[in-house]
């Protein structure tokens, strides 16, 4: 069965409302996915805080072709867009629908957001 539009968007959104569950009951009951934004994408999931408090931008993708650099590029705008410290990108891994399983990526200045709580300086390209 191939995609189109309407299965593209729905199997996004149950992807979207997986992770955004198993985060809200593994981390913090206050993280949802996101209504859509129009033109200023803030990312797909809210309430997601780095330990120091810093929003966190998470980006979802349930698709068949990985585009790593496309993603991570999305992100960071996202991240800009919602004035977030990391964007991160969550993407589905084929052949398991549990939530825990699933693929993180972000660059090495997201991580050391994530890790320090604070955007670092740098790092533009």
């Amino acid at each position: 069965m191939t995609r189109n539009r309407a299965s593209a968007k729905a199997a996004g959104t149950r992807f979207e409302t997986s992770i955004a569950g198993y985060l809200a009951d593994q981390v913090d009951d206050r993280i949802e996915r996101r209504a859509r934004n129009g033109g200023k994408d803030r990312g797909d999931i809210s309430g997601v805080r780095a330990p120091g408090g810093g929003r966190i931008v998470l980006e979802c993708k349930d698709v068949a072709r990985t585009n790593l650099a496309g993603w991570t590029a999305e992100a960071e705008i996202e991240r800009g867009n919602d004035d977030a410290i990391a964007g991160f990108v969550v993407h589905k891994r084929v052949g398991t629908a549990d939530p825990a399983r699933q693929y993180v990526t972000g660059t090495v200045a997201d991580l050391v957001a994530l890790l320090t709580g604070q955007r670092p300086l740098g790092g533009k390209e």
